[in-house]
């Protein structure tokens, strides 16, 4: 029961991870501190995506839901739980390829909207 516990919470923690990589910028235009948190999570959720690697709270999940006695699995976060609902025919490298540039466009516009409005403070 704590394992399976412990996996659903390194679910949560990866779901929201996610969350903050893709939307984060939007908190970045209302607390421009952030930026020394989302940059580096951006940066590092683009990079996973471009390289294909598996996010290791995926790992974390997998460990815990082994010691749990439960099945684990051998994919990304991404694969196992967002692929059947955004990519239904299958995650491929063009795919994830897309997904990290989305993550740099959304970002990049939300940061060159938070740069404009600096530049036009000062």
């Amino acid at each position: 029961m704590l394992y399976r516990l412990l996996a659903d919470l390194a679910v949560v923690a990866h779901a929201l991870f996610v969350l903050f990589v893709v939307c984060g910028g939007l908190a970045v235009l209302r607390r421009p501190r952030l930026a020394w948190l989302h940059l580096p999570a951006a940066t590092w959720g683009a990079v996973v995506e471009f390289k294909g690697w598996i996010c290791p709270l995926t790992c974390v999940e997998n460990h815990f839901r082994r010691l749990g006695g439960e099945g684990s699995y051998d994919v990304s976060f991404i694969e196992h739980y967002l692929e059947p609902i955004l990519y239904p025919s299958g995650l491929t490298p063009g795919s994830q390829l897309v997904m990290g540039l989305g993550v740099v466009g959304v970002n990049a516009v939300i940061y060159a909207l938070l740069w404009r409005k600096r530049s036009r403070r000062h």
